[in-house]
């Protein structure tokens, strides 16, 4: 099978990069395809948004329908999907959840398609494996890490920021926001690859690994 991953920022990319080939192994291939930020999903699934301007959900209408007709051209035996991975800070999942579906529905062709949230940020994921961490940033706080309480909403790029990054989430809060995402870059790049996706804590990270596994190996699509 081939996945088309949509991805909202760089960091996602980076850790994405790592993390696919251990879920999926060999004989699938995947791309990924960075955005520069998540934006909001349109009122108007119809309106054409400015192609250049590489904002996820402001392009998510377009881009599905597109790779629904895509997809529609290729054949039989040629298995593919989008994985859409994105963050739900501080929105209601049901109503994201919800908000997303409607904008696959109104494809036709539609897609094969799973969305993928990470809560509440993609960091959210790295915390889920805290071995990972130490063995990453040796020097990082562990009672920070241990106090994490995983998926919940408190802050979750903050609380990584606090535990690895010298001068913490505060010092990093008062910078432009490209250093703050060269930052999570720099973590994603060097915690993904000592990840053991089969123990990681994190139950949105868990779901994104289920999925991928269950259209690699499906034989009904």
């Amino acid at each position: 099978m081939h996945f088309d991953i949509l991805a909202e920022d760089q960091s996602g990319k980076k850790a994405l990069d790592f993390l696919i080939p251990k879920i999926i192994g060999d004989g699938h291939t995947f791309t990924i395809h960075p955005y520069k930020g998540i934006g909001r999903i349109p009122k108007n699934l119809n309106l054409k948004k400015d192609s250049a301007k590489r904002i996820l959900l402001d392009q998510l209408p377009k881009l599905l329908r597109g790779y629904g007709n895509t997809y529609s051209t290729y054949p039989n035996n040629y298995k593919a999907a989008i994985i859409v991975v994105c963050d739900l800070d501080d929105k209601c999942i049901k109503t994201f959840r919800k908000e997303l579906f409607s904008i696959l529905d109104a494809c036709n062709p539609k897609p094969e398609t799973r969305f993928c949230i990470a809560i509440e940020e993609g960091e959210a994921w790295l915390l889920g494996d805290p071995q990972a961490v130490l063995s990453s940033y040796p020097r990082a706080k562990s009672n920070i890490l241990s106090a994490y309480v995983q998926d919940s909403i408190c802050g979750t790029w903050e609380t990584l920021a606090d535990a690895i990054y010298p001068d913490g989430s505060n010092y990093l809060r008062t910078q432009h926001w490209t250093t703050i995402g060269a930052e999570k870059s720099k973590w994603a790049e060097t915690i993904a690859p000592k990840m053991d996706v089969e123990n990681n804590q994190s139950g949105s990270f868990c779901y994104f690994r289920d999925k991928l596994r269950e259209l690699a190996n499906s034989d009904n699509l």
